[in-house]
Parts: C-alpha cells; structure tokens; sequence
C-alpha cells in the first residue's frame, strides 16, 4: 500500500484486514483454546496466567506510554527516522532495566512459576524491540501486514502449542505462544521487506518529548490494564494456581463472543464519534445505535452461553472443567457490558475528554480491590468473578452518567427490551428442558436450549422492535454508502 493514498483510503483498507484478521483469529484461538483445555492440566494454565499478569503489568512500566507518544503527531516526533531511532533507543534502554529487575524478582519464585516468569520476561522483552517498525505502520495508517502478523501468529503459535501439548508438554506448550510471536514478528518487520532497520539516536528535545507525553499516558493504560490482570495476580495468590487455572479458561471463554462484533465496531467508533462531536443531535443518534446494537447482540450471546454452559463445558473442554461452571456464568456479564465500556471510553476521547475515563477507572480500581477481599475469599473464583461484574457495572454506570454531558441517552431505549428479551429467552430455555424433564445428550438438550432461546429471543423484538431494527439496518446502509461515495469522491 502506497503512503500517497488518501487517510480515508488506508482507514478502511485497514478496517478491512483488522476486520478480517480478527475474525481469523478468533476461531483459530477458539480451536486452540478448546484443544489446550483437554490436553494440559489445570494448574498449568494457573501458573501461566499468574506469571503472564505480573509480566503484563510490569512491562506496562517499562513501555511508559511511549508508543502513543510516537502515534501523536508533534513538532518533536515531526521527522519519522528520528523519531524512531529515539523511540527504539528508549524501548532498548527500559527493556534491559525491566529485564534485569525481573530477573530479580524470579529469585523469589520457585519451581514452574519462575520458569514461566523467566521465559515470558525474554519473550516480551523481544517484543519490545520490535514496537517501533509496528508503531511506524500504525502511525501511516498501513495494517495489512499488522493484519497478516494477526493471522500467521496465530495458526502458527496453535500448531506449536497443540503439538507441544499432544507429545507431553505442558507449561512450555503455553510458553511457545509467546516466542512464536516474537519470530513470527521479527520475521515480518525486520527481515521479510523490513519495514525499518534498527538503529540508535538521541536527541534530548525528543527524548523529553517522549517521556513527558509518556508520562500523561502512562496512568490511563497501567489503570485499564490493572483492571484487567488484578484480578488474576490475587487469584494466583490467594487462592493458588489450581483456581487461576480454572478462573483463567472462565475469563478467556467468556470473553470470546465480544471479539466477534465488539472488537471491529470499536476499531471504528472513535473516528466516527470525533467526526460527529460538533453536532450533538448527530453524535447522540451514532451513539445509540452504536450501543443499542452492541446491547442487543451483547445479551443474547451471553444469555444462550449461559444457558447452555453446562453442555458447552462438557462437549468441548471436558468434566475436569465443570468446577468453573459458576464462575463461567458470571463472568459472562462482560460478554454484556465490557463492550459498551470501550466505545463509551472512545467518547470521551473524541471529545477531548479522557481524563474523565481516568478518574472512572480509579474508581472501579477500588470497587475491584475491596470486591476481591470481601467476595474472593469466600467464594473461590465465583467471588472473583462477581467482583469483576460489581466493578464494571460500577465503571459502566460512571461512564453513562458523565457522557450524558456530551450526548443524549435513553436508558429505557437502551436496555429494555433486551432485558425483557433475555429473561423470556432464560425462563423458557431453562424452564423447557428442566422442568419438562427433557433428557438426552449434551447435543440434543443443548440444541433446544439453543432454539428455545433463540426464538423467544427473536419474537421478542419483532414484536417490539421491529421498525426500530428497520429503521437502524437503513441506517447502517446509507451510513456506509456515504463514507464510501465520500472515499471515491476523494479518490476522484
């Protein structure tokens, strides 16, 4: 893809591959998670997640932001290879302190959970080194071969990992993810058509430039990723690598049905709110059927996985894995809210407000720590997971309730019908199969379930949505007609 094509132009060619790469995967990741789960122990994905979340957390540290520094366009990021070599020199600089204090905090580890805190810490460390050639693509809005970095990644990583994990191994199945990504990204930046060759600089304008943006950017990412991985660090402590193990696969199965439509939707939603931020009446109706749409498709995949997590469970990771049941079903709240989340985050970014995300997330940070101690302890990894679903729909309700600054909700309109929509859907999903005393196979209650759901779910909103859907489908169609005759037009 050539740079002199128009912004707009590599904006949806890159839409298209994330769009595409994503969906890829998605299923492959699905696979290998499935065939993972009935190859390896439970403790093994246990020691895995808990040395990943301090990894993840501390390398946030030493990445510093940085990288949006180099994405926004300033005076002293101006000239591309300078600022480059700078951001490079930086990243090789904080990576080899990360390191050597990580190898520091490994001698107080013993046994597996040290291997693994050792192997990752090289393994993104190395990745660390090959942000710049990723950022400078970001940066020219080119995400083809991002996108086929996606793809190759992943199958490759899923052929290692799987053939690891059939011939015996366990931990170092999990742990050759992380260094076929770091191949696999060195292979694609560095030496296939390179896309920028290491090299040092330094320039003291520049380097105060990236380490005081950093330093305003720093807070928001380590509080979004804490919120992400404390859950984990305090699972793995309290509660030992048994319980993360079945926490873990709770979270990572949850959370697949949000990447299906909520990742791509949001990969677009912070241009269009910004493109629309001057014109409230306009932004408010993005917003809602934004949202309405991510609602809607939000609470039927959580609600038909909730109901059929039991046959789901068996059939594919197998009954080792039904103690995660409750904690499955709880966490599948993110499936419902965790999406609205982003794109409300993406508001406030559009409008030149991100520090009001910060100050949400501070709040949910504490919801979430007290939430740990008072519901963790007692109920095992369902209580984590509960306090996970407190602090988001805290963070949730803080969000709505500020946005209302910028645009006009209905919450009534928003959430309604889905609710009514879910609870028929449970009712006679459950109520058909149980109370009826249906029996059979995992596949045929299953199947029901499915169909039961399915159905009351679909004529609830064809009895009460139907010109509203309508109305948002004509929406959608003309919406996207019109990006894309403004494209040709400037293409023209």
């Amino acid at each position: 893809m050539k740079r002199s094509q128009s912004v707009a132009h590599r904006s949806i060619t890159s839409v298209t591959w994330n769009i595409a790469a994503n969906l890829v995967r998605i299923a492959v990741l699905f696979a290998r998670s499935v065939l993972l789960a009935r190859l390896l122990p439970v403790d093994t994905f246990g020691v895995y997640a808990w040395a990943g979340a301090i990894v993840g957390l501390t390398m946030l540290v030493a990445k510093f932001g940085m990288d949006g520094a180099f994405l926004h366009r300033a005076p002293e990021s101006q000239d591309e290879t300078q600022a480059a070599a700078v951001h490079f020199t930086l990243s090789l600089i904080f990576s080899v302190i990360w390191t050597v204090l990580m190898v520091g905090i490994s001698v107080f580890l013993t046994g597996q959970t040290r291997t693994a805190l050792l192997v990752l810490t090289a393994a993104r460390a190395g990745l660390m080194l090959v942000d710049t050639p990723r950022m400078i693509l970001v940066r020219r809005v080119i995400h083809r071969r991002l996108a086929l970095i996606v793809i190759i990644n992943a199958i490759f990583s899923t052929l290692v990992a799987v053939g690891l994990a059939w011939s015996g191994a366990t931990l170092w199945a999990l742990l050759s993810t992380d260094f076929v990504a770091l191949a696999v990204n060195i292979l694609m930046l560095y030496v296939w058509r390179p896309v920028w060759r290491p090299r040092l600089g330094w320039s003291p304008p520049v380097v105060r430039y990236f380490l005081g943006f950093g330093s305003r950017n720093f807070l928001a990412q380590l509080l979004r990723r804490a919120l992400d991985q404390v859950d984990d660090l305090w699972a793995g402590f309290y509660l030992g690598t048994t319980s993360l193990g079945y926490y873990s696969r709770a979270y990572t199965f949850a959370t697949y049905p949000r990447q299906i439509l909520a990742v791509p939707l949001n990969t677009v939603t912070g241009g269009s709110y910004a493109e629309l931020k001057e014109s409230r009446k306009q932004l408010s109706q993005m917003f809602f059927r934004v949202n309405a749409f991510l609602v809607r498709s939000g609470f039927f995949l959580a609600g038909l996985l909730a109901l059929v997590a039991p046959e789901f469970i068996r059939l594919f990771l197998g009954e080792k894995w039904l103690p995660m049941l409750g904690a499955f079903r709880l966490m599948l709240v993110f499936t419902l809210l965790d999406p609205i989340k982003t794109t409300v985050a993406n508001l406030f970014v559009a409008v030149g407000k991100p520090e009001q995300v910060v100050r949400a997330r501070l709040v949910q940070l504490g919801v979430l720590a007290a939430g740990l101690y008072l519901l963790g302890l007692r109920l095992d990894i369902a209580g984590v997971a509960l306090a996970v679903d407190v602090m988001l729909v805290v963070g949730m309700m803080i969000l709505l309730w500020q946005a209302r600054a910028y645009v006009d909700i209905s919450y009534r309109q928003l959430f309604l019908v889905p609710t009514l929509a879910l609870t028929l859907g449970l009712v006679l999903g459950y109520g058909l199969v149980e109370l009826l005393g249906i029996q059979g196979s995992d596949w045929w209650t299953g199947l029901i379930k499915t169909v039961t759901f399915s159905g009351a779910y679909g004529l609830v909103f064809g009895a009460l949505e139907r010109q509203q859907i309508l109305e948002m489908v004509l929406w959608a169609r003309s919406y996207f007609q019109k990006r894309r005759e403004g494209e040709l037009g400037v293409r023209s």
